[in-house]
């Protein structure tokens, strides 16, 4: 038998837990100044005047939006997609078209160049974008939400505006670097440093993952400032011009999908980054990165909700043509429920989706939360959806296109979609993360009373404070779980047909509040742990926002759009089924028996299990371990055409 369990690696030091966890919170914006859809779905109140009516956009948004959809729309047509998935590469010819429509300024405002979109029809031109090919949409998605534009945009000065904006308007590309080999969601451990040195910084570093970072001619770097006396330090985040001398692309990295995405391991050697480069002061760059992704989450989803559609147009014609035992196969009743599943949640996708985009248009609302949650579950349902677009085609769907078209049939990407769908559930926070950042906030007012009564370091008299404020807490907000609209005959009467819906929904959202107070009560301070537990909490809470968006927009297009009251319909329940499970699940579960398990397997104990099979290279390391220094790579970064080029 193996010992190889002996020689384990073992984790590098770095920063405790403890503090790491205190740089994550210390991020956090905590105010909560807006009302919030989301936040009191997980405290037990299922506020609907909150979305109810469906907010709609204004004409005048409408009539310029629409036209810039309608070009896009043209251009889209004309993207040969297998060309990119071929090649690898998004042709200079596309990046030029995109320019010249004005989609590298789809979110700027008019009076820096750019298109002015609302979030509701930037979501939409991403959604058709990505229908040309996925690596289109993720190009546009990476360079405006995360990239450049939003965080200058939301924390820039005016003369970083002025400066920044309309370049990047114009069609120069922008990227965002924060992950590095040893870094991803624990920014604790971010080792990229930025030395104050006389009129700004020297940065030093490797960043992994850069989307747009072969091609970018603007970056936004977060770098570590060292605290010294007179100066704040910590991570802080820069603009910098990507052909300052000590840029190295080092490599263009290669996925399972997204083909054409130009990502880039990215070097920085003494880079020399102005003062006036830095967004929002030293010390501010978490908060400038989870702020910028309140609304930049929206973007993700949006492909998601494309790829859903594409899958359905799939599947529907695939299965009405297609015949096995003298029918049609989705009349079989193995596969129409797959075709069900797939039409339902495309709908509860795009209800979600626009709702959300909506509600951040009218600026009323704080939508962290439906942001985070449209995230998680677009993602997570657009992987089923094109699973099951793979299983519905058989072995067409495992086939390439082009091997379909050279028997001559029609070439359909199935199998790329489910390639370029993975990332999804991994980019912009992965399922875990996003399960963990939902339900920081989803117990975050728990947390605010009863902080002192589970904090171990807190004294006597502080936890009796805490007591006596928690008590005084509970005693006014357990009694609203007991019962509410959801219980009465007539609840929610004016949505027709789907009132048993929303009345499931409500006494749902009760129900989730009590259970994350039981959790509460049951683990106290070790509930951050029980991260399991969390995440079922929370895919609830997903499911439940999906259910009431379907909801109301059914109800806001029941003139116009009937059998948007169907789709609603059979989406709900489909997911009472899923919210039931969930809730078994909070209590009737094996994970710590998974756990306990888990352990055992890491320290080497069923190494028998792996025997029999050739074992993958164990050349190298599992990180990669960075050397500072200039680079002994060549720099692979592409040139693309500039708009001063063109």
């Amino acid at each position: 038998m193996s010992t190889d369990h002996q020689t384990l690696p073992r984790p590098t030091s770095g920063p405790s837990e403890r503090d790491a966890r205190k740089v994550a919170e210390a991020a956090r914006q905590t105010e909560w100044t807006k009302p919030s859809f989301g936040r009191d779905l997980f405290l037990g109140r299922l506020r609907m005047e909150l979305i109810d009516p469906w907010p709609e956009p204004t004409p005048e948004m409408v009539t310029k939006d629409e036209a810039f959809l309608a070009r896009l729309a043209a251009y889209v047509e004309q993207i040969d997609g297998r060309q990119i998935e071929r090649d690898a590469m998004i042709p200079d010819s596309v990046f030029a078209g995109l320019a010249d429509l004005g989609a590298f300024g789809m979110t700027i405002g008019e009076e820096y160049g750019g298109l002015g979109l609302s979030h509701l029809y930037y979501c939409r031109a991403l959604s058709l974008a990505g229908s040309g090919h996925p690596s289109v949409g993720a190009l546009l998605s990476a360079h405006q939400s995360i990239g450049v534009p939003q965080p200058v945009m939301m924390f820039g000065t005016d003369e970083q505006r002025r400066r920044f904006l309309p370049q990047v308007a114009a069609g120069e590309v922008s990227s965002f670097l924060l992950t590095e080999p040893d870094v991803g969601s624990d920014p604790a451990r971010l080792g990229t440093a930025a030395t104050p040195t006389e009129g700004g910084y020297l940065l030093n570093g490797l960043k992994l993952w850069a989307t747009n970072g072969t091609v970018a001619s603007l970056l936004v770097v977060m770098a570590r400032v060292p605290k010294s006396e007179g100066r704040r330090g910590g991570i802080t985040a820069f603009v910098v011009e990507a052909d300052s001398p000590g840029i190295t692309v080092e490599t263009r990295n290669q996925f399972l999908g997204l083909r054409g995405l130009e990502n880039a391991v990215t070097r920085f050697h003494d880079v020399f980054v102005p003062e006036e480069n830095v967004l929002a002061g030293e010390g501010r760059g978490l908060k400038i990165a989870l702020a910028t992704l309140n609304t930049g989450r929206l973007s993700l989803p949006a492909m998601c909700v494309g790829a859903s559609k594409w899958c359905l147009n799939v599947a529907r014609g695939w299965s009405a043509e297609r015949v096995q035992w003298g029918r049609p196969v989705g009349q079989h009743e193995a596969i129409a429920t797959k075709i069900a599943f797939i039409a339902a949640s495309a709908y509860a996708m795009e209800s979600m989706l626009h709702l959300s985009c909506q509600l951040a248009d009218d600026e009323q609302n704080d939508i962290r939360i439906e942001a985070a949650l449209v995230k998680l579950f677009t993602s997570e349902f657009a992987w089923k959806i094109a699973d099951e677009l793979i299983q519905i085609r058989g072995g067409r769907g495992y086939e390439t296109a082009d091997s379909q078209e050279a028997r001559g049939e029609r070439a359909i990407e199935a199998e790329q979609i489910l390639r370029d769908l993975r990332i999804n559930r991994i980019f912009e926070g992965s399922t875990e993360i996003m399960h963990l950042l939902i339900a920081r906030e989803a117990v975050d007012a728990h947390l605010a009373v009863a902080g002192d009564i589970i904090d171990p370091d807190a004294s006597r008299e502080d936890k009796l404070r805490a007591v006596a404020k928690a008590s005084a807490f509970y005693a006014g907000w357990l009694p609203g779980l007991v019962a509410g609209r959801g219980v009465l005959p007539n609840g929610f009467s004016d949505f027709g047909p789907l009132a048993s819906e929303v009345r499931f929904i409500e006494r749902a959202t009760r129900r989730l509040a009590r259970s994350t107070f039981y959790g509460m009560s049951r683990w106290q301070g070790r509930l951050e742990r029980k991260q399991a537990f969390l995440g079922r909490l929370v895919d609830i809470g997903a499911e439940l926002f999906a259910m009431a968006a379907s909801c109301v927009r059914a109800k806001a297009e029941q003139e116009r759009q009937p059998e948007g009251v169907e789709l609603a319909a059979a989406f709900c329940a489909q997911s009472r089924v899923r919210v039931e499970a969930l809730f078994t699940g909070l209590w009737e579960n094996s994970d710590s028996a998974d756990v306990t398990l888990a352990g055992q397997v890491l320290a080497g104990r069923y190494l028998f299990v792996e025997e029999g099979v050739k074992k993958p290279s164990s050349k190298g390391p599992w990180v990669t371990q960075w050397a500072p220094g200039p680079s002994t790579m060549p720099d692979v970064r592409r040139r693309v055409p500039r708009p001063s080029a063109r």
